[in-house]
């Protein structure tokens, strides 16, 4: 009898440009639905793919490889979630695949493990094997089996394939391919009383009459009558914590017939609340701004939240998530990164008892997937950073970006490279829901959606409580270093502001955007300087690990004491990054205490939130610090900043330098003042007449924006016009420029002018890759888009089929 077939196409999380269609045996017939996970073989692994629909038999001519199995019960995936990929895929250039392999959590992904199984009458004694060989073939008849991880852990050594092969070779071994499931829920102990015991009646005399002779069982009892009030199933580990006893006593008990215990699944999502927070009044400003944004909402989708920094947005924010869930909807807050925002997640804790998602990629894969599913059953409030948007919702109704300007919601690596905030306005229009985004310095894009009318506009300009704005001063380097004014690296004016702040038991924050201690070493003797290998860049010195270390691709090496080159001990730091000016800090300020926030000291959460905390205190005086500063601190007790040099963020080769100085210089001014003492910042500048330095200072975000455009429209840049960004890396820099040239040539003849390079840019090579840029600037119309990107499509795969150039790496970044 043959069999008979029905076939379905899947999605794959990998960059591949088409979906695969498969065959599904008559047993699975019933099972097929859109978004469940099948197992399916391919390239000669196996691989969770996704089903998105079922099809009729395809016309081809090879015959379809069949279904091996059907992961879930259920779909893992909404229609709208489908939509949304499909959306990205087509807009930012990437594949389906690439989109998954984003968008679901690593435990939703199965991998296909590569086991190692012997063959059955093998004699390893008449078998001519290396000390090696005959360790893996030994230790893999005793298990039965291992992986690939399990052989490198057992020679410890990562370069395994040789010896496998060699095994291969030799018939000693064969490769089995299992399909890995990732996720495991989480399981724990519970007791509870047996049959014959009840809270309620006198039969826990008896219970406490067979405990008595143990002083610990007795404890464990009573200690499980007072936790056990709300629930009869108490958590074991909470009756170890409450009575300090251990399992021999749990044990005895469940011997003695009193506890029943049961292994249960629990949650790895932590709600934890300590304490709760008072919620203040709404000021005058703060209820007609929320009175404008809902009466917009009722014409508008999206609506611009114009506040500047401490006029309590948050407030705004808390009223509007409260009511939207009242009316049985989920709230999606987008924050840039949520390990730099713990304080605006503890008080949402705080606000709606612990009963909100927190999802970002410090998570554990397994808290991932039960969020993941939390969302799809309602969850009402949802916080995380931009991988958030990618959860399964079920009934969405607001979205909030807070700091919608800050660049961290734009992903750079891998595909897609999407912006979080355009995204979300997208996925917004998929479940008809409203969308505020709010922000103290507004992306320019932003602003011009808003003055067209196409987003509502709100203006919050005063601030909150007796909080006003701090000062901004402007001192003039060339003139204290002519004047002989500096000491180490501090104007005369910055030292006596943060001297009279420690006199009044003060506190100061100094910015510097350059973590390390400095960023490039010299020999003064014969000009060598540290480069990193992989990279056209310097390496940056690391007093604090004594390394030389490369920011881009992680390569580091012992801080050399004399110079590699010609042996000269003459070696200088050029350069000053966040930990030189830590140091110099505790010589000119010896009586103060001063940490130091970057990703060298904040590293984890922990970490994170213990300088924040000694910051709080009161423990330190002082706290030193890159752009991880600039966000969402709010401290009653800061009255100076110091921006150390303005220049080199004003400088930084790039069409959107100004506006991230502008919104850098205004976030961090923000941080002072913001209770009832007026706050003071110094802005240090070899330029102070550039315009941005002056708008800055007088908070003058109009002038800035007009200005702004202007050089935009003139020199044909974003949000007049749209732009892409064409990368071509090979590790050889004559094949990158071949392969550049050709793609370059090939857009020009269809694109003319609209196309720009190719061009070595900023740093020509990068972890070991040589790089060619091509920029195409088009104009703002739909169609031509859509042209733009067929093309590049066609002219990459074109690319690929010459020969020496199928290895070149083609990277498209639309609206970089």
């Amino acid at each position: 009898m043959r069999n008979t077939y029905k076939y379905i196409n899947v999605i794959l999380p990998l960059a591949i440009p088409k979906v695969y269609s498969y065959r599904v045996a008559e047993e699975h017939w019933d099972l097929i639905e859109f978004g469940k996970r099948v197992e399916v073989p391919l390239r000669n692994k196996l691989y969770s793919a996704i089903i998105i629909e079922e099809i009729e038999k395809p016309d081809t001519l090879h015959q379809l490889r069949t279904v091996r199995a059907f992961i879930d019960n259920e779909s893992i995936i909404t229609d709208e979630q489908y939509k949304l990929w499909t959306w990205m895929s087509k807009y930012y250039l990437a594949t389906l695949g690439e989109v998954m392999n984003v968008a679901l959590p690593t435990a939703l992904k199965l991998n296909s493990e590569t086991k190692l199984v012997i063959r059955n009458h093998v004699d390893l004694v008449d078998v001519e094997l290396s000390e090696k060989e005959y360790l893996i073939a030994e230790a893999i008849s005793i298990q039965d089996e291992l992986t690939i991880n399990q052989v490198q852990d057992i020679l410890n050594q990562k370069t395994v394939y040789p010896i496998i092969k060699s095994l291969l070779d030799k018939e000693i071994l064969f490769v089995k391919e299992e399909l890995k499931e990732k996720f495991k829920a989480k399981v724990e102990d519970f007791i509870k009383l047996t049959d014959g015991y009840s809270l309620k009646d006198d039969s826990m005399n008896k219970a406490f009459d067979l405990a008595q002779r143990s002083e610990k069982q007795t404890r464990a009892l009573l200690s499980y009558v007072q936790l056990a009030q709300d629930d009869p199933w108490v958590r074991k580990k909470d009756i170890y914590n409450k009575a300090h006893v251990d399992t021999s006593v749990i044990n005895a008990l469940i011997k003695k017939d009193i506890f029943l215990k049961e292994a249960k699944e629990v949650s790895r999502i932590s709600n934890k609340v300590i304490g709760t927070q008072a919620l203040p009044e709404l000021n005058p400003h703060q209820i007609k701004a929320k009175r404008e944004i809902k009466t917009l909402f009722e014409t508008k989708d999206q609506v611009l939240l114009f506040g500047i920094t401490g006029s309590g947005k948050t407030r705004i924010y808390i009223d509007l998530i409260k009511e939207t869930i009242e009316k049985g909807q989920q709230v999606l807050f987008l924050l840039p990164e949520i390990a730099l925002t713990t304080q605006i997640v503890d008080r949402l804790m705080h606000i709606f008892d612990g009963d909100i998602g927190v999802y970002h990629s410090k998570m554990s894969n397994n808290q991932r997937v039960e969020l993941w599913n939390a969302s799809l059953n309602g969850k009402s409030l949802i916080m995380g950073a931009r991988s958030s948007l990618f959860l399964p919702f079920k009934n969405l109704g607001l979205i909030i970006i807070d700091e919608e300007h800050d660049p961290s919601y734009k992903q750079s690596d891998p595909a897609p490279r999407y912006n979080a905030r355009d995204t979300a306005i997208y996925l917004s229009k998929l479940y008809k829901a409203k969308v505020l985004l709010g922000t103290a310095t507004p992306a320019l894009s932003t602003y011009v959606n808003a003055s067209i009318g196409k987003y509502g506009l709100v203006k919050l300009l005063e601030r909150h409580g007796d909080a006003v704005l701090p000062d901004i001063h402007v001192v003039d380097l060339k003139n204290q270093y002519k004047n002989k004014l500096m000491q180490s690296l501090f104007s005369q004016p910055l030292k006596e502001a943060i001297d009279k702040a420690l006199a009044s038991n003060e506190q100061v924050l100094i910015f510097q955007n350059r973590r390390g201690y400095a960023p490039a070493l010299q020999c003064q003797t014969c000009d060598f300087h540290a480069q990193c290998p992989n990279c056209d860049l310097s390496l940056t010195v690391h007093h604090y690990f004594n390394q030389i270390r490369c920011h881009y691709c992680g390569f580091r090496q012992a801080l050399p004491k004399d110079c590699p080159s010609c042996g000269s001990d003459d070696l200088n730091k050029l350069g000053f990054g966040t930990e030189k000016i830590e140091d110099e800090i505790k010589h000119i300020f010896p009586q103060a205490k001063v940490a130091r926030m970057d990703f060298d000291t904040a590293k984890t959460k922990k970490a994170y939130q213990e300088i924040l905390s000694d910051f709080k205190s009161g423990a330190t005086n002082i706290l030193v610090g890159t752009q991880m500063i600039t966000k969402g601190l709010d401290f009653d007790n800061i009255s100076v900043v110091g921006i150390l040099v303005a220049d080199k963020i004003l400088y930084f080769p790039d069409f959107k330098a100004n506006e991230r100085a502008f919104q850098l210089f205004t976030q961090v001014a923000g941080r002072a003042g913001r209770r009832k003492t007026k706050g003071q910042v110094i802005i240090q500048t070899f330029n102070p007449d550039h315009p941005v330095v002056k708008e800055t200072q007088h908070y003058n975000y109009i002038d800035f924006y007009k200005r702004e455009l202007s050089e935009r429209k003139k020199f044909i840049y974003p949000p007049f016009f749209r732009m892409i960004n064409i990368l071509i890396k090979h590790k050889k820099p004559e094949i990158a420029e071949q392969a550049a040239n050709w793609m370059g040539k090939s857009l020009k003849s269809k694109l003319n002018n609209r196309v720009i390079g190719p061009s070595v840019p900023g740093i020509a090579r990068l972890r070991g890759f040589y790089q060619q840029q091509i920029i195409i600037k088009m104009e703002k119309d739909a169609g031509v888009l859509k042209q733009v990107k067929n093309l590049i499509l066609e002219t990459n795969q074109a690319l690929k089929k010459f020969d020496g150039l199928k290895s070149v790496r083609v990277i498209v970044d639309v609206d970089p």
